[in-house]
Protein backbone atom coordinates (compact mmCIF):
# COMPACT_ATOMS: atom_id res chain seq x y z
CA UNK A 1 0.00 0.00 0.00
CA UNK A 2 1.68 3.31 -0.84
CA UNK A 3 -0.33 5.75 1.47
CA UNK A 4 0.90 3.90 4.43
CA UNK A 5 4.44 4.10 3.02
CA UNK A 6 3.75 8.33 2.33
CA UNK A 7 2.52 8.69 5.69
CA UNK A 8 5.93 9.34 7.42
CA UNK A 9 6.59 11.78 4.50
CA UNK A 10 2.97 13.95 4.88
CA UNK A 11 2.29 13.71 8.83
CA UNK A 12 4.24 16.68 9.86
CA UNK A 13 1.87 18.86 6.66
CA UNK A 14 -1.08 17.04 7.80
CA UNK A 15 -1.18 18.10 11.45
CA UNK A 16 0.48 21.41 10.41
CA UNK A 17 -2.95 21.26 8.32
CA UNK A 18 -5.47 20.43 11.19
CA UNK A 19 -3.74 22.77 13.92
CA UNK A 20 -4.13 25.85 11.50
CA UNK A 21 -7.96 24.87 10.60
CA UNK A 22 -8.84 23.84 14.25
CA UNK A 23 -7.24 27.37 14.99
CA UNK A 24 -9.10 28.88 12.55
CA UNK A 25 -12.40 27.57 13.57
CA UNK A 26 -11.39 28.30 17.30
CA UNK A 27 -10.87 32.13 17.02
CA UNK A 28 -13.97 32.65 14.48
CA UNK A 29 -16.69 30.52 16.76
CA UNK A 30 -14.95 30.41 19.85
CA UNK A 31 -13.52 34.18 19.90
CA UNK A 32 -16.45 35.59 17.40
CA UNK A 33 -19.71 33.60 17.74
CA UNK A 34 -19.95 32.61 21.30
CA UNK A 35 -18.99 36.01 23.06
CA UNK A 36 -22.59 37.07 20.70
CA UNK A 37 -24.37 34.10 21.76
CA UNK A 38 -23.22 34.21 25.24
CA UNK A 39 -24.37 37.75 25.28
CA UNK A 40 -27.75 37.14 23.37
CA UNK A 41 -28.07 33.99 26.36
CA UNK A 42 -27.12 36.89 29.29
CA UNK A 43 -29.53 39.37 27.81
CA UNK A 44 -32.20 36.81 27.83
CA UNK A 45 -31.59 36.09 31.16
CA UNK A 46 -32.09 39.46 32.07
CA UNK A 47 -34.83 40.28 30.80
CA UNK A 48 -36.56 37.64 32.06
CA UNK A 49 -35.25 38.42 35.70
CA UNK A 50 -36.61 42.39 35.16
CA UNK A 51 -39.93 41.12 34.22
CA UNK A 52 -40.41 38.53 37.15
CA UNK A 53 -39.12 41.09 39.38
CA UNK A 54 -41.75 43.46 37.51
CA UNK A 55 -44.56 40.71 38.24
CA UNK A 56 -43.31 40.35 42.09
CA UNK A 57 -43.98 43.72 42.00
CA UNK A 58 -46.97 45.02 40.43
CA UNK A 59 -48.21 41.24 42.60
CA UNK A 60 -47.07 43.10 45.73
CA UNK A 61 -48.89 46.19 44.97
CA UNK A 62 -51.96 44.75 43.56
CA UNK A 63 -52.25 42.98 47.04
CA UNK A 64 -51.36 46.50 49.29
CA UNK A 65 -54.25 48.01 46.79
CA UNK A 66 -56.76 45.01 47.36
CA UNK A 67 -55.87 45.25 51.41
CA UNK A 68 -56.19 49.23 50.76
CA UNK A 69 -59.47 48.16 49.32
CA UNK A 70 -60.87 46.09 51.76
CA UNK A 71 -59.98 48.09 54.82
CA UNK A 72 -61.99 51.14 52.96
CA UNK A 73 -64.88 48.81 52.12
CA UNK A 74 -64.74 47.68 55.49
CA UNK A 75 -64.99 51.46 56.73
CA UNK A 76 -67.62 51.98 54.96
CA UNK A 77 -69.97 49.06 56.32
CA UNK A 78 -69.15 50.29 59.47
CA UNK A 79 -70.12 53.94 58.11
CA UNK A 80 -73.33 52.63 56.81
CA UNK A 81 -74.16 50.29 59.80
CA UNK A 82 -73.63 53.45 61.90
CA UNK A 83 -76.05 55.27 59.96
CA UNK A 84 -78.55 52.70 59.56
CA UNK A 85 -78.48 52.69 62.83
CA UNK A 86 -78.89 56.64 63.37
CA UNK A 87 -81.57 56.19 60.95
CA UNK A 88 -83.84 53.55 62.95
CA UNK A 89 -83.21 55.21 65.72
CA UNK A 90 -84.40 58.46 64.21
CA UNK A 91 -87.60 56.68 62.65
CA UNK A 92 -88.33 54.87 66.21
CA UNK A 93 -88.48 58.08 67.55
CA UNK A 94 -90.48 59.47 65.03
CA UNK A 95 -92.88 56.83 65.20
CA UNK A 96 -93.08 57.08 69.09
CA UNK A 97 -93.74 61.03 68.80
CA UNK A 98 -96.28 60.45 66.00
CA UNK A 99 -97.81 57.38 68.19
CA UNK A 100 -98.20 59.49 71.07
CA UNK A 101 -99.37 62.39 69.46
CA UNK A 102 -102.22 60.15 67.75
CA UNK A 103 -102.81 58.44 70.85
CA UNK A 104 -103.08 61.86 72.45
CA UNK A 105 -105.77 62.82 70.17
CA UNK A 106 -107.26 59.65 70.27
CA UNK A 107 -107.89 59.83 74.42
CA UNK A 108 -108.81 63.24 73.87
CA UNK A 109 -111.37 62.46 71.13
CA UNK A 110 -112.60 59.42 73.07
CA UNK A 111 -112.95 61.81 76.56
CA UNK A 112 -114.89 63.96 74.44
CA UNK A 113 -117.27 61.28 72.51
CA UNK A 114 -117.66 59.64 76.55
CA UNK A 115 -118.72 63.43 77.86
CA UNK A 116 -121.19 63.48 74.94
CA UNK A 117 -122.29 60.05 75.47
CA UNK A 118 -122.63 60.98 79.21
CA UNK A 119 -125.02 63.78 78.22
CA UNK A 120 -126.72 62.06 75.87
CA UNK A 121 -127.23 59.42 78.37
CA UNK A 122 -128.37 61.96 81.05
CA UNK A 123 -130.47 63.51 78.32
CA UNK A 124 -132.11 59.84 77.21
CA UNK A 125 -132.72 59.48 81.33
CA UNK A 126 -134.63 62.95 82.01
CA UNK A 127 -136.54 62.14 78.94
CA UNK A 128 -137.36 58.74 79.63
CA UNK A 129 -138.28 59.90 83.39
CA UNK A 130 -140.45 62.83 81.83
CA UNK A 131 -142.24 60.29 79.44
CA UNK A 132 -142.22 57.50 82.64
CA UNK A 133 -143.85 60.18 84.98
CA UNK A 134 -146.71 61.29 82.06
CA UNK A 135 -147.37 57.74 81.64
CA UNK A 136 -147.31 56.73 85.48
CA UNK A 137 -149.70 59.39 85.75
CA UNK A 138 -152.12 58.90 83.04
CA UNK A 139 -152.13 55.31 84.19
CA UNK A 140 -153.02 55.97 87.74
CA UNK A 141 -155.45 58.65 86.33
CA UNK A 142 -157.66 55.94 84.28
CA UNK A 143 -156.55 52.64 86.60
CA UNK A 144 -157.49 54.60 90.24
CA UNK A 145 -158.95 57.40 88.95
CA UNK A 146 -157.27 59.46 91.51
CA UNK A 147 -154.98 62.66 90.31
CA UNK A 148 -151.38 62.85 90.43
CA UNK A 149 -149.06 65.55 90.46
CA UNK A 150 -146.36 65.91 87.85
CA UNK A 151 -144.22 66.08 90.96
CA UNK A 152 -145.43 63.55 92.06
CA UNK A 153 -145.15 61.33 89.02
CA UNK A 154 -141.62 62.28 88.30
CA UNK A 155 -140.54 61.41 92.34
CA UNK A 156 -141.88 57.80 92.28
CA UNK A 157 -140.43 57.31 88.58
CA UNK A 158 -137.42 58.60 89.77
CA UNK A 159 -137.56 56.30 93.18
CA UNK A 160 -138.69 53.36 90.72
CA UNK A 161 -135.55 53.74 88.50
CA UNK A 162 -132.46 54.44 91.27
CA UNK A 163 -133.72 51.81 93.56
Amino acid sequence: MPQISQLAATWASQLFWLLLTFGIVYFFIGRGMAPKIQATVDQRDKTVADDLAAAEAARVAADAAEESWRAHENAAREAAQKKLGEARSKAAAATERQLAKAGDEIDGKTAEAEARIAAASRAAQGEIEAVAAEAAQDIVAKISGAKVTSTEAKAAVKAALNG
